[in-house]
Parts: structure tokens; C-alpha cells; sequence
């Protein structure tokens, strides 16, 4: 017989709450409104099992190794976790992303010579898109209001109504070490964090809503293959998080 294991519901919530601050890395959405978290238990003493899984077999390893390596990150650091274990299921790396990660490996030590180098460089990148998406979500409202393209070069973000937009445009900002400040530009370079001029604006603009549309035909795409995949949610689409403003 099996014996019974005492759980921690409330200690479980805050580690359903550290994971919706883990995103995939490419949509810039947590991995529990995704739908991403398969289970997660905790025990009463504090000990986390937490189930990962990808909408195909295929998905992109550096990807998945990624949200499986920040999702052991932000378990281990949740007041009350006496020890943290993040699996993936499912996926042609499983077994490699899932022991690598539990090792604190990384990438290049979990894959050997098949990795080219570690993922910060990645990481980055992929920011830079959710700041140029970003940057057009907050950037319509205010265009579809009246304001001008001449208008929104020469505005700071402190003039900008506030918003969950603004609020995520900051944070992605602040990641990369760009201007997020009352007085900074609303507009800048997502690798220089240069202001964006007006002869630079429409293409930058342009760009922007490009990446924006691009990344939110790929969430699309991916909670439906996960959808036929699973048929189900996945208890961290369940939750009322406001994540997404993170």
C-alpha cells in the first residue's frame, strides 16, 4: 500500500504564482496561462513536483530548456520550498533538458557539442522582440486617440497613461538595461536604447506591429496544438493571474 502524502494547498498557490513568472521565451507569456504546467504538488514538507509540457514532441530545445531551467529557478526561490523538481514530459529532449537542469548543467553542459554556446545571448534576443511588440501595443491605442507619429517621438513614458501595456514595456525594458523611466523615451532602439527618431519612426513602428501580430499568431497556434495534443487545459491556464503584466 501506498502511503498518503500530506499536501500544502497554500504553499502550492505561491508556487503556481512563481510560475507565472516564468515565460516561453519566444510568445512572452507565462507558461502557466499557456497552459504549459501539466501538475503541480506540493507536499507538507515543502518538497515541489512540478510537470512541464510542450504543445509538439519538437519543439525547440533551447526553448524548452530555457522555461524548464527559470521554472526550477522560481520554485526553489518560493519561501516554505524545501526541495524542487521540474520535469518536462513528452518531448525528444526530455531526458537531457530534464537531468541537465537538475544538475544546474547548463545548455552547453547538457548537450554537449550539440550546443553552440549558452542561451543569454538567446534570451536577450527574444526580449528585444517583446519590447519592439510592446512598444506597439502601447503605442496603437495612443495613435488610434489622435495622437501623431511626430507626437510619440518626442513623449516620455511618464506621459503615457498608465496601463498593464506600459507596466510590461517597462519590465521588458528594464531587462536589457533600456531607459524605463518617467523621463525616457517612448520610443528607442531595443539594442541601443537610443531614442527613436522622426526620420526612424515609421519603420520602427512597423516593425514593431510586425513582431507584435508575429508573436500573437505563434501563441495562437501553440494553445491550439497544445489543445489537440492534451485535450485539456492544464491546471495553469486555470489560474487568475495577472502574470501577463509581469
Amino acid at each position: 500500500m501506498t502511503a498518503a502524502i500530506a499536501l500544502r494547498p497554500g504553499l502550492e498557490a505561491a508556487v503556481l504564482a512563481a510560475l507565472g513568472t516564468v515565460r516561453d521565451p519566444e510568445l512572452d507569456e507565462p507558461v502557466t496561462t499557456l497552459g504549459f504546467v501539466a501538475s503541480c504538488v506540493v507536499t507538507e514538507d515543502g518538497d515541489a513536483a512540478v510537470h512541464l509540457r510542450l504543445p509538439t514532441y519538437f519543439c525547440a530545445p533551447n526553448f524548452a530548456f530555457l522555461m524548464v531551467a527559470d521554472a526550477q529557478e522560481a520554485v526553489s526561490a518560493v519561501d516554505g520550498v524545501r526541495s524542487t523538481q521540474v520535469v518536462l514530459d513528452d518531448h525528444f529532449a526530455s531526458d537531457a533538458i530534464n537531468a541537465g537542469v537538475a544538475a544546474r548543467a547548463g545548455f552547453v553542459g547538457s548537450f554537449g557539442d550539440l550546443a553552440a554556446d549558452e542561451l543569454d545571448g538567446l534570451r536577450d534576443d527574444f526580449v528585444r522582440k517583446a519590447v519592439l511588440a510592446g512598444t506597439d501595443r502601447v503605442c496603437r491605442p495612443l495613435l488610434a486617440a489622435g495622437r501623431t507619429p511626430d507626437d510619440l517621438a518626442a513623449m516620455t513614458l511618464g506621459e503615457v497613461p498608465p496601463s498593464r501595456e506600459v507596466d510590461r514595456l517597462r519590465a521588458r525594458r528594464s531587462e536589457l538595461g533600456l531607459p524605463a523611466a518617467d523621463d525616457s523615451p517612448l520610443l528607442v532602439d531595443p539594442v541601443t536604447g537610443e531614442a527613436v527618431g522622426v526620420q526612424a519612426l515609421p519603420l520602427h513602428l512597423r516593425k514593431a506591429r510586425l513582431t507584435r501580430v508575429g508573436a500573437e499568431a505563434n501563441s495562437g497556434i501553440c494553445r491550439g496544438m497544445l489543445r489537440d495534443r492534451y485535450a485539456t487545459t492544464g491546471v495553469g491556464a486555470l489560474l487568475d493571474h495577472d502574470e501577463e503584466s509581469a
